[in-house]
């Protein structure tokens, strides 16, 4: 068999990428409905693409914890996150994120406000065209707890936050916030406590943003699922 192309390899980067974005999109807005089998040559005949990129595709997906392999049945879409998912994934959250936020107010050398701000800046430009916003909320939701988590200097925390796929799954569970303004101000308000490298307020600013986004998913539950309390001396649950 002769090498393959540089051009070659390339097309095919390009292709996996593309049906990446295109999957994943589908998933998290629900076009491809929780529980659905894949068709593996049904996917590449209707994105017109070969086989291959499809199954590469599928395991990146896999990895983000949207699908999920069963021998003998294939790759089915994984199910919407229930109850007790949603708290316990919260409840990571606001263990974590508060903490990291007042770690990376307090290192002034790795202080990642500069980062933040263009991070806004950029998602902030986004906003202002007209289209469905949600893929680039996600991405930028994703990015600026990331840069905290990072400067947090717990490499640790940080793989063990990024395996949940938090703001993967609480999208596709419910799109709250879907023009992106209420984000960028709690962002903003995050932001700015770090740049002041004010341990403080970072972390009060992070465990508002925290519950007021458990206070908008859990509008997918109508009402079902109990607010989450206010932080005090370590018990076994943090929600009811």
């Amino acid at each position: 068999m002769p090498p393959r192309q540089s051009s070659d390899i390339s097309r095919g980067k390009v292709a996996v990428t593309d049906v990446y974005a295109s999957m994943r999109a589908s998933i998290l807005e629900g076009e491809i409905a929780p529980g659905t089998r894949i068709n593996i040559d049904a996917v590449a005949r209707s994105l017109g693409v070969s086989q291959t990129p499809v199954r590469e595709v599928l395991q990146r997906l896999e990895g983000d914890n949207l699908v999920v392999y069963s021998p003998g049945r294939g790759y089915s879409t994984t199910p919407l996150l229930g109850l007790p998912e949603l708290r316990s994934l919260f409840e990571f959250r606001l263990l974590v994120e508060p903490w990291a936020a007042r770690a990376a107010a307090v290192d002034r050398l790795a202080n990642p406000a500069a980062a933040l701000k263009r991070e806004l800046a950029s998602f902030r430009d986004t906003m202002k065209a007209d289209k469905d916003l949600r893929q680039d909320l996600v991405a930028h939701d994703t990015r600026f707890h990331d840069t905290i988590l990072a400067a947090s200097g717990n490499p640790v925390v940080r793989h063990a936050f990024a395996q949940t796929h938090c703001h993967l799954h609480t999208f596709r569970l419910y799109p709250a916030d879907v023009d992106g303004a209420i984000t960028v101000a709690e962002h903003s308000a995050v932001r700015e406590a770090i740049e002041a490298c004010d341990p403080e307020q970072a972390e009060a600013a992070m465990t508002m943003h925290i519950r007021n986004s458990f206070d908008r998913f859990a509008q997918a539950f109508a009402g079902e699922l109990a607010p989450l309390e206010d932080a005090g001396p370590p018990r076994k649950r943090i929600i009811k």
